[in-house]
């Protein structure tokens, strides 16, 4: 079977990823209902994951509240095919404190939507302590 793309070349993935990650909120356009988030900040005291479309949506609105709405995902590079994405880029806050940080979100899809998405920060506990000062503040 031959796979043929739009004009721009682009695997129709990677335009979903573009999509998410210029607006986080989004992300429930692309998802399954049941679809599964692992946090950046998961643990193994607390491994759960955020489960079902409405959560997930709740949980990225939530992490750009946190952080003043001044959270920006840079991304550096996007490869994905019909079942797996994965996103390189750097995540930057303006508040309550100035800080960027490397990323690498993972996605599992099929027939063109979100089943699985792994959260990826290079040190999400330190993310987590700048994000928790504005918390910590109010």
């Amino acid at each position: 079977m031959i796979t043929t793309y739009p004009s721009d070349g682009l695997h129709p993935n990677v335009r979903t990823l573009k999509a998410i990650y210029a607006d986080l909120s989004s992300i429930g356009e692309y998802t399954v209902d049941d679809v599964v988030l692992h946090r950046a900040n998961r643990t193994v005291d607390d491994p759960h994951p955020v489960m079902g479309r409405d959560n997930v949506v709740a949980h990225e609105v939530g992490l750009v509240a946190m952080t003043g709405n001044t959270l920006v995902m840079d991304v550096a590079h996007i490869a994905a095919n019909d079942h797996f994405g994965a996103v390189l880029g750097t995540l930057r806050v303006r508040h309550p404190a100035p800080a960027t940080m490397p990323f690498c979100g993972l996605w599992r899809f099929e027939n063109g939507r979100v089943l699985e998405h792994w959260e990826n920060a290079y040190d999400a506990t330190a993310f987590m302590e700048v994000l928790t000062q504005f918390a910590g503040a109010s």
